[in-house]
């Protein structure tokens, strides 16, 4: 436990969402060290995936690109979406989804020393299929040191159920081992066609996959849960999502959640402008809340999106309560 030394915020102090304003859409965020790295999905820019570093999960700075234009992968050749980075022994790799010459969208990766980069890639992607798009990579380390790589099928895309896999990684994280598992796929009425954007962590023995379902252009878009005993499943699904459209953002979805220094669980996702859904101005922008977790073992997010956020020059607004215990929000 860090909290003596944590850089986070104190417990009490105010921040306002959102902590990265604009289009910042699919966040994946990483705690190395004494601080978080952030990427997120650029689309067809001319840099590839904006890597974001902080002290406290609010304050973030433009670090690099873990693909500058020149050093982007020669065999991806657009729709740049949905990176994470992650750290495997001493190297951290970056998972990212792209559209190949075929047209379809893969998975690849990119290997670096550092997590600003410069990122190396693989040079073809890591997992793709010619008859079904793959995205939403993500990966976890079990408590055992086994890696697993986490995506989803682009089923919806060609009128078929939307499902989320997982199969282990070799130690470097560079190559699959094995055959892919199910752990879900699309069958709650409020998830529609849709369930993607799998993040997945490990707690007291049991194994949590937070996902989005529905549209992400719309505000049905939301936050649910699922767990079982492994990364491989078999998996529960909680039911209702645990985060959707309130107050001031809308299509709340594509979170990563983290462990902060302070022992806080914190959710990072993206979210429309409740005013401003999916327009030709609008973009998703980056929001920060916290999870509870209940004596029934489930998460539950206390979204500060119900309280209207405050201007974007400054941070009142949102409070994580000084009363409450590590952990937990209220």
């Amino acid at each position: 436990m860090l909290a003596a030394c944590s850089p986070d915020l104190p417990l009490g102090t105010p921040y306002a969402n959102p902590v990265i304003a604009g289009d910042c859409p699919d966040p994946g965020v990483l705690r190395d060290d004494n601080q978080y790295v952030l990427t997120c999905t650029s689309g067809n820019a001319g840099n590839a995936f904006p890597i974001y570093t902080s002290p406290d999960l609010v304050h973030w700075s433009l670090a690099s690109h873990v693909f500058p234009e020149a050093a982007r992968p020669t065999w991806a050749v657009g729709d740049f979406w949905a990176p994470e980075i992650h750290k495997l022994g001493t190297r951290y790799i970056a998972y990212y989804s792209a559209r190949d010459e075929h047209g379809m969208l893969s998975i690849g990766a990119a290997s670096a020393a550092s997590p600003t980069g410069p990122f190396e890639d693989l040079g073809a992607p890591l997992v793709n299929n010619p008859s079904m798009g793959l995205i939403d990579a993500s990966q976890i380390t079990a408590s055992d040191g086994t890696p697993y790589l986490l995506w989803k099928e682009d089923g919806n895309a060609i009128g078929k159920p939307t499902q989320i896999l997982a199969q282990q990684l070799t130690a470097d994280g560079l190559a699959l081992v094995g055959s892919p598992s199910t752990l879900i796929s699309n069958d709650e009425p409020w998830e529609c066609s849709v369930t993607e954007a799998p993040f997945m962590v490990e707690r007291s023995g049991m194994f949590y996959l937070f996902y989005s379902g529905n549209s992400y252009a719309d505000a049905s878009y939301a936050v649910g849960v699922a767990r079982g005993p492994s990364p491989l499943g078999p998996m529960t699904k909680l039911g209702a999502p645990i985060l959707s459209t309130a107050g001031a953002w809308a299509g709340p979805g594509h979170c990563s959640v983290v462990d902060t220094f302070a022992g806080d669980t914190a959710v990072i996702y993206h979210a429309w402008p409740s005013d401003c859904i999916n327009g030709p101005l609008c973009g998703r922008a980056t929001l920060l809340d916290f999870a509870q977790w209940g004596s029934d073992g489930w998460p539950r997010i206390m979204p500060s999106q119900l309280i209207p956020p405050a201007p974007r020059s400054s941070l009142e607004g949102v409070k994580r309560p000084a009363s409450a215990p590590r952990g937990s929000r209220g």
